[in-house]
């Protein structure tokens, strides 16, 4: 079951849905700039925001990533987590340049992320690449809130995924 989304108003389709508010998230492999390999247990009892995108490389992406890492420092027990399917090399890259501290970049360049959390574009310029998603976990690592961007060209909605963490 896909997920239909838009790019340029272009429909666009995902592997499925966002996992559910209330479920726990699967774990991960992913890799830092580094080359080192961070899981779900790296980040154990903290609360999670996982910013999903296509690639730093796109104003909207690197938008995002700006936005979340200036709110992060203000985030109690919080760690966003960005996630593309960009080589660790660019992320570290983008994230040197921008001065991105309050984050942790990884690649899923080798990884089932992108399939485990239903969020690998399946079709369109964009197959294999990740779509544009927030999935903000508490300390459990139980769902507390999704948002599946419906234009992969639109930012999150910030103000909403930041709620979720205080409530």
């Amino acid at each position: 079951m896909s997920t239909t989304i838009t790019l340029k108003g272009n429909e666009v389709h995902t592997i499925g849905a966002l996992p559910s508010v209330g479920t726990k998230v699967k774990d991960f492999a992913l890799v830092d700039s580094g080359l080192n390999v961070k899981t779900l247990e790296t980040f154990e009892g903290k609360k999670k925001v996982f910013n999903i995108f296509p690639s730093i490389d796109t104003p909207t992406c690197a938008a995002s990533s700006r936005k979340f890492n200036e709110e992060a420092s203000k985030l109690d027990n919080t760690v966003v987590i960005n996630v593309s399917k960009d080589l660790p090399f660019a992320l570290g890259r983008f994230c040197a340049a921008e001065g991105l501290n309050n984050v942790e970049t990884l690649s899923d360049f080798r990884s089932s992320f992108g399939d485990d959390y239903e969020v690998t574009i399946t079709d369109s310029p964009l197959k294999g690449l990740l779509s544009r998603a927030v999935i903000v976990t508490d300390e459990n690592n139980k769902v507390i809130y999704t948002e599946q961007v419906s234009e992969i060209a639109n930012e999150p909605n910030y103000d909403a995924a930041l709620t979720a963490l205080n409530q």
